[in-house]
């Protein structure tokens, strides 16, 4: 179907607002019929307008899993603005697109080269599919308690160990906006003839402005999955995936979102995404603008604060090529707190980070930020007082050999037994501090005490442990 291309359209957007708007007797889902039956609970929060947008899949929507109308063209029009060959619209998050990816790309038994510092969603991909992690551990920073990327060498050796391997999995940019040499990192990879997936949720925006790190797409991935509500203008959980290249059957990927997405998907999401595309195709580069402006100024001014420090890009390394400078990491060790006080600090005036870690705090600078945020972020920050303590050493474990499959781990028969006797046996959890749901120990992963020191640690200093079955971490499940 060829679809002339206008950026300033909004075929699915418009459409939702033309039947959200006709007055009819609704005898379709869902049961609040346009708002009429919804509690007035919910209605004195956002009000009634939104829900006569909530509509099913009526004729003049579409269909998400075999579009052939207005999400065709909303799909068509983000593949032209994201640098894509065919993208797809995501209802459940960039976790069903990169879950949809694993499944795309690799079946029982086959092997998928995966960093470390991969989302826990990896892990489910791995799970539902069969397929067996080779992991690559990323660069890390002892001094700053940053994990980098993963560098070409590293990939290029566990390819040369394992050639077999079906797919390649990266992720570009981390939580922390830090990007690896993907350019070098593709030709490895194309190489073997094997497709190049990266987990790009946090690069949404990389398209729209030179002066960021350019998109995982234009430097020779042939898959990206980005979360657009999580540094563009959609609703929460609203994502996409995009192909770039003729190494993956399109089929795959349409059947396994099948599998992933709801039968009933929120049109109001999937407008959400129609929106934030003609948004930054028409005015991406001045909000992005405004947003690296912003961001400067947030940089340069806490900067100024004494005893902190904030992530900058000083030397370019294979594991740290490239910094998007719209995500501040903010140092806070030398003040004598942890992040997560400093974070509860904050909270207490108005200000909340994305992401607190041990020794440093992560904030995602959007265009939706004003000057009034970066005044009130600078003003918390000031007002801190140091405290006389030094933080302990606290350092990410490194990767355990799988003794089982993650798969067959999830699937095993189970049992608890208390923390402290845990080490040597296999985990039967996916268990990681979140944010940001960077996995310390996995189904089918043999327990160290490596990874029960940190997980005790952080827990101890105010991390949140999700995965776990006791959130106390006195017993863990594992594997019998």
């Amino acid at each position: 179907m060829n679809l002339p291309l206008n950026n300033s359209e909004t075929p699915l957007l418009a459409q939702l607002k033309k039947l959200a708007n006709l007055s009819d007797a609704a005898f379709y889902a869902p049961g609040h019929k346009k708002g009429q039956g919804i509690s007035q609970l919910l209605a004195n929060l956002v009000g009634y307008r939104v829900f006569k947008a909530d509509l099913p899949e009526l004729p003049e929507l579409d269909n998400l899993f075999a579009p052939n109308g207005v999400i065709q063209e909303a799909q068509v029009l983000a593949a032209e603005a994201f640098g894509a060959k065919e993208t797809w619209f995501l209802v459940n998050g960039s976790t069903c697109g990169v879950i949809a990816s694993i499944l795309a790309t690799c079946t029982e038994g086959d092997k998928i080269i995966i960093p470390r510092n991969c989302h826990q969603s990896v892990i489910s991909g791995l799970i539902l599919s069969g397929a067996i992690p080779v992991f690559i551990a990323p660069e890390y920073n002892d001094q700053q308690d940053l994990l980098y990327s993963v560098t070409p060498k590293s990939v290029k050796q566990a390819l040369k160990e394992h050639p077999e391997t079906k797919a390649v999995m990266l992720v570009y940019p981390t939580y922390h906006g830090i990007c690896c040499d993907l350019t070098q990192i593709a030709q490895i990879t194309h190489d073997y003839e094997i497709p190049l997936i990266v987990d790009e949720a946090h690069g949404a925006h990389f398209t729209f402005h030179p002066n960021l790190p350019p998109s995982a797409l234009s430097l020779g991935a042939d898959l990206a999955i980005q979360s657009t509500h999580k540094v563009l203008g959609a609703m929460t959980q609203a994502s996409m995936l995009h192909l770039n290249s003729d190494r993956i059957d399109t089929s795959k990927i349409s059947q396994a979102l099948q599998l992933l997405q709801s039968s009933s998907p929120s049109y109001l999401l999937l407008a959400s995404l129609d929106a934030a595309r003609q948004q930054m195709a028409l005015s991406g580069y001045n909000l992005l603008n405004q947003t690296l402006e912003l961001a400067e100024i947030a940089r340069e001014q806490l900067s100024q604060i004494p005893l902190l420090s904030v992530l900058d890009f000083a030397h370019q390394m294979p594991s740290f090529h490239y910094l998007d400078s719209t995500r501040l990491t903010v140092f806070v060790d030398q003040l004598g707190m942890t992040g997560y006080e400093v974070d509860d600090e904050l909270r207490q005036r108005g200000v909340t980070a994305e992401l607190p870690m041990m020794r440093h705090l992560t904030f995602i600078i959007s265009i939706g930020n004003t000057v009034s945020d970066i005044e009130k972020l600078v003003t918390g920050f000031q007002s801190l007082s140091p405290k006389a303590f030094v933080l302990p050493s606290v350092v990410f474990p490194p990767a355990s050999d799988f003794a089982i499959s993650p798969r067959k781990a999830f699937f095993s028969p189970t049992d608890f037994v208390a923390i402290e006797k845990s080490v040597g046996l296999i985990s039967a959890e996916l268990i990681c501090p979140y944010p940001p749901g960077i996995p310390v120990l996995m189904p089918g992963e043999i327990i160290t005490s490596d990874a029960i020191d940190y997980l005790l640690q952080v827990s101890k200093m105010g991390a949140s442990i999700t995965g776990c079955s006791d959130p106390n971490l006195a017993v863990l499940k594992v594997c019998l």
